[in-house]
């Protein structure tokens, strides 16, 4: 395992509730009750488990509404469990895993950036990689659904996901393609797109994969001490 993430202070509490997809109450140990950011914005299918451990962080900045993040969730079934809430984080993550060379798939490159134009829809590609035989365009993706070992995504219909692939095929064969899947959980060592939540978005990811898109299912392990690097999943599809 390698470390690429230290997570700051983290506080201990229990889920009392998630609404408005933004919002999550939570008991503190310290038996104060809050109100937390919650960067997952979708149906966080299998992990939204109410009653359940939670870890989150908090700001000091005077402008925020919302102190508090919510950052982990602990699932108990089959096993205890830590799951990465936080969407934000996944990129953040993901730069220091570049800049620190760890995906050797990827092979040689000089520079990294982020958030760069690209492609016929006005999209903007997470990271570009330069320096290379050929220019590298890296989409980042988290997934915390799962059945069993199984990743999967998307775990609801993703119009913009659809959107992504279609532009990373239109750069294909001059630069290189990447599809990059961040899983947010340590017990999945398999991946597989997630067609019975949006069949056209694992048509599309077939698609491009014929037509020479790199997939690379990166696992990550959580808790509340950091993310750790444990290598590639296998694909399953």
């Amino acid at each position: 395992m390698q470390l690429v993430y230290e997570y700051p202070t983290l506080y201990s509490g229990t889920l009392v509730s998630r609404y408005k997809r933004f919002f999550a109450d939570i008991q503190l140990d310290s038996g104060e009750l809050i109100t937390a950011h919650c960067p997952n914005t979708g149906p966080m299918t299998s992990v939204c488990v109410i009653g359940n451990r939670v870890q989150v962080s908090k700001s000091d900045s005077k402008t925020r509404k919302l102190a508090y993040t919510w950052e982990l969730i602990e699932l108990t079934d089959p096993k205890p469990l830590w799951v990465g809430v936080n969407t934000h984080l996944p990129n953040r993550v993901i730069r220091n895993a570049l800049e620190q060379r760890i995906f050797t798939d990827l092979g040689d490159y000089a520079t990294v950036r982020s958030e760069v134009p690209y492609g016929q829809e006005k999209s903007r590609v997470d990271f570009l990689l330069e320096g290379g035989p050929r220019s590298i365009y890296v989409e980042v993706k988290n997934t915390t659904w799962n059945d069993g070992s199984l990743a999967l995504f998307p775990d609801t219909v993703t119009t913009r996901g659809q959107k992504h692939i279609r532009e990373m095929m239109t750069l294909l064969p001059q630069h290189r393609s990447v599809m990059l899947y961040f899983i947010n959980r340590g017990d999945c060592d398999r991946f597989a797109p997630g067609d019975d939540r949006d069949p056209e978005y694992g048509k599309l990811l077939r698609q491009a994969r014929s037509q020479g898109l790199e997939i690379l299912a990166a696992r990550f392990q959580v808790d509340p001490q950091g993310i750790h690097y444990l290598g590639l999943a296998d694909l399953s599809f």
